[in-house]
């Protein structure tokens, strides 16, 4: 209902957005590191340790139940296709004809990736990141790698990490930086690795997989995907560094099984941390603990695993002090204790996005206006929910709905269908003769019910 007048639908469902859930504090106790998928040595030969990490996984991968599983998962996913032009939906067809030659092209080392197709999504500070988008083909041979790898290393990596992993979400990592802040560690040290997907060394990615894995077949494969090239403006690009961010089902998994190292070492080192995929964060009791810590690891980061830190977008803050980490903010509530709100730049793009749906000159029809609107609405408000915004949502709701009239307002035009309208919507008719003769569009926004 709304928030003021109890008569009208809300955009926002206030119970469900500020619901509490008690956080649980992550990794409160270091742990040993475990040892990496290695081969099960048996008088059996081949016989699988736990992991299943064996001499014959590229045949696992290869298998018909693991292939049609993969091809279900990307058809489900949807996306575009890639540079051979094939659809996504089509792939079950493609499957169903040419397994055998496809596994056989696999099991033989002559499967060779295409080239992945450049697309360009526009950043908030006006610059752009640069997604690769694979084959259909490709994309399904990268889940079926993907399947059977992610069950080997799960159990290696670190509790501190959240991005791309079964069971873990943004949610989690959230609940895991207000569960350290209210333990003591107040002050942040945000890293950013600058264009992580783009400047991934692939010697040092290969060097990790090798010892990890003891099929060599599936090192040299997923090797090909990440030299396979990229199409741009219609020309081939070799890709000597970097892994393809967007369309690739191996991306995430890769990316973990590199910063594995870094969260380790972060463990070592007795720092607490949040990382989600490339993004992550060091909680300290001090502002000079952080900011050694910033400098200490900036050194690891860029002498270990040969990535790059942008210093000028790494900071060391207060964890209350307009901190961003996944679009969130952090405030101190009542008692000190700290709690999880909507950071202020996350509020302002939502904002400008549906200022583009409801702009009253687009031309749009209000069925694409409504059926857009509810989409960001609730996307927005569900991966924002564990925040703390009841008074947000509240004024929200009111600025949308009030945008939302001055919509109808324009379309309505004419003095006669105005009054009209507003008669159907129970205004009395002298006032609505008087607000239809109006010239001015505030009268969208007045507090008569609509």
């Amino acid at each position: 209902m709304s928030v003021d007048e109890g008569r009208q639908l809300s955009l926002f469902s206030h119970e469900e957005i500020c619901g509490e859930g008690q956080p649980a504090r992550v990794g409160a106790e270091p742990r040993e590191q475990p040892e990496a998928p290695t081969r099960a040595r048996s008088s059996e030969g081949d016989e699988p340790d736990a992991t299943g990490n064996t001499t014959d996984l590229l045949e696992r991968i290869c298998s018909r139940g693991n292939m049609r599983l993969a091809c279900d998962r990307v058809v489900r996913n949807g996306g575009a296709g890639g540079v051979d032009g094939m659809a996504v939906s089509e792939l079950p067809g493609w499957l169903e004809a040419n397994h055998d030659a496809l596994t056989d092209r696999v099991l033989r080392g002559a499967y060779r990736p295409k080239p992945v197709r450049r697309a360009e999504i526009p950043k908030g500070d006006g610059r752009v990141r640069l997604l690769g988008i694979p084959t259909a083909v490709d994309r399904m041979v990268q889940q079926a790698v993907a399947q059977a790898l992610s069950p080997m290393f799960e159990p290696t990596f670190h509790d501190g990490s959240f991005g791309f992993r079964p069971g873990r979400s943004a949610h989690d990592a959230i609940r895991a930086v207000v569960a350290e802040a209210n333990a003591g560690n107040v002050w942040v040290a945000s890293m950013d690795l600058e264009r992580f997907f783009d400047t991934v060394n692939q010697s040092k990615l290969v060097q990790l997989l090798s010892d990890a894995l003891a099929d060599k077949r599936v090192v040299s494969l997923m090797h090909r995907f990440l030299m396979a090239g990229v199409v741009a403006d219609g020309i081939v690009e070799k890709t000597p560094e970097g892994t393809p961010q967007g369309g690739g089902p191996l991306s995430p998994l890769l990316a973990n099984v590199l910063l594995n190292e870094l969260d380790w070492e972060l463990e070592r080192r007795g720092h607490r941390f949040v990382r989600y995929a490339d993004v992550f964060i060091i909680l300290k009791r001090s502002r000079k603990a952080a900011e050694r810590a910033m400098e200490s690891v900036s050194k690891f980061v860029e002498g270990r695993l040969f990535l790059r830190v942008n210093r000028e977008k790494s900071y060391v803050a207060r964890v209350t002090q307009q901190v961003k980490y996944l679009g969130f903010g952090f405030y101190s509530a009542k008692g000190g204790e700290v709690r999880p709100c909507v950071h202020a730049k996350s509020k302002a793009s939502l904002r400008a996005k549906v200022r583009g749906i409801l702009a009253r000159s687009s031309g749009m029809s209000l069925d694409w206006r409504r059926i857009r609107l509810a989409q960001l609405v609730r996307g927005w408000v569900g991966y924002f929910r564990i925040a703390d915004m009841r008074g947000l949502l509240r004024s929200l709701d009111e600025w949308v709905r009030r945008k939302m009239r001055c919509v109808y307002w324009k379309c309505w035009k004419r003095v006669r269908t105005k009054f009209r309208a507003l008669v159907r919507l129970g205004v009395a008719r002298g006032q609505a003769w008087q607000w239809a003769n109006s010239r001015k569009w505030r009268e969208a926004a007045s507090s008569a019910e609509r």
